[in-house]
């Protein structure tokens, strides 16, 4: 952080510039835009930004190197310098801009945004943006796009490349939902702007621009695979030997950690990675790490979070507690399997911070009585959880009771 005095100096002059820039190029800038753009020494972008812009640089223009540096120490070694960056659209919509911020102060720099691609992608469809899902595929996994499928609902995709819209178009086929209608909207506004339309399941568009966006009007076959926004999904959405937290324990279990926005889970002993799984799906800041010992079960787990659309989740090969070490500290920790295992309950208990919470559920003696401990030591709530299913007896019905669980619930003062 610089001194008081350069802060007020930076404040009134910010040596770095952020100008989101159009396919319009140069034409869709604003003079103050222009006037950063022309008044810098070094001026970054991707070699297409640079291009764009190439009638206004007056100063050293510096492409992006490859592979790219989320450090951004070329761009910060300048500090004091008059350094302009390049983006696309709104920098600080899945752009640049956000990761420039985790590197200056927002007193550093002026930013100027221009339309992001949903924003021209809505107004080209007539959609309402705050009434529709919105998801960027640029780089990342097209699995994020499986918890947005549900019935009759409107999703903006930006993709990562010309391939990106067929191969987009295959996973939603695969999973049910080939009748989707998609729009292929490319190199919005600019002057080879185009606009297509097809159906996700006979998709055979061609010669498709790098820059491109997918209007996805979800329609979903009787089959399709939907994953509910409730807690406890169906056992049978996760790829599992019989080690999973069913159902209805799942739902309590996920209530008990009372996940918030941002937070991360430990999820010890993770078996097919439900929790951890469930955990992620609550909001698009969730985080999560998987603990799990048994190799297959891990590469499970993986398969496990790709199709539930979290991608995301970390999976550590390992036992507790030797494999909680270095790990980012946890707001709360479950422990599903290994919590009887000497010197596990006391790492999770050691890793949480003040209010970080916990919740272990035990079926066997031997873990019971870790929590009976637990509950005398340490307080929290106990609670025996008794789950009954129907089934079969010869030609009749009765309840069958599953083994029952004991939860034990602890916020850390």
């Amino acid at each position: 952080m610089p001194p008081e005095s350069e802060q007020n100096h930076v404040a009134n002059d910010p040596w770095l510039s952020i100008i989101g820039i159009g396919e319009d190029g140069v034409a869709g800038l604003g003079e103050r835009a222009k006037t950063a753009i022309s008044n810098a020494s070094f001026v970054f972008g991707g070699t297409r930004h640079l291009e764009l812009a190439t009638t206004l640089i007056r100063g050293e223009a510096q492409p992006w190197p490859q592979p790219f540096d989320s450090a951004m120490q070329a761009v910060v070694a300048l500090r004091g310098q008059k350094v302009c960056v390049l983006a696309s659209g709104d920098p600080f919509l899945f752009g640049v801009g956000v990761t420039l911020s985790r590197h200056v102060q927002p007193a550093e720099y002026m930013a100027i945004p221009c339309p992001s691609a949903f924003s021209l992608a809505a107004s080209r469809l007539g959609w309402a943006l705050q009434d529709i899902e919105t998801v960027s595929l640029h780089g990342r996994s097209l699995d994020l796009i499986r918890p947005l499928l549900h019935p009759d609902r409107k999703i903006l995709a930006l993709t990562s490349d010309e391939n990106g819209p067929a191969a987009l178009a295959q996973l939603l086929s695969d999973t049910g939902f080939g009748k989707s209608r998609l729009t292929l909207l490319e190199a919005l506004g600019g002057p080879d702007e185009q606009i297509r339309q097809d159906v996700a399941e006979i998709f055979a568009l061609k010669n498709i621009n790098v820059l491109n966006m997918v209007a996805v009007e979800v329609i979903a076959a009787d089959h399709a695979r939907i994953l509910p926004l409730a807690c406890g999904l169906n056992d049978d959405l996760f790829d599992h030997d019989g080690q999973i937290t069913k159902r209805e324990i799942r739902a309590l279990t996920l209530s008990a950690l009372a996940p918030r926005r941002g937070e991360i889970l430990w999820d010890i002993g993770a078996g097919s990675g439900s929790i951890g799984i469930e955990w992620m799906l609550r909001h698009p800041s969730m985080r999560a790490i998987a603990i799990e010992g048994d190799a297959t079960r891990a590469v499970r787990i993986g398969h496990n979070a790709a199709a539930m659309g979290v991608p995301g989740l970390r999976i550590v090969k390992g036992t507790a507690p030797d494999a909680l070490v270095g790990l980012p500290k946890p707001d709360a920790i479950f422990i599903g399997g290994g919590g009887s295992e000497p010197g596990v309950f006391d790492a999770a208990v050691e890793a949480l911070g003040s209010e970080g919470r916990l919740v272990a559920n035990a079926v066997t003696l031997e873990m019971e009585a870790v929590l009976l401990a637990a509950h005398a030591r340490l307080g929290g709530s106990l609670s025996r959880l008794e789950i009954s299913r129907v089934t079969s007896i010869g030609k009749m019905l009765g309840w069958r009771p599953a083994m029952p669980v004991t939860q034990w619930i602890w916020t850390k003062p």
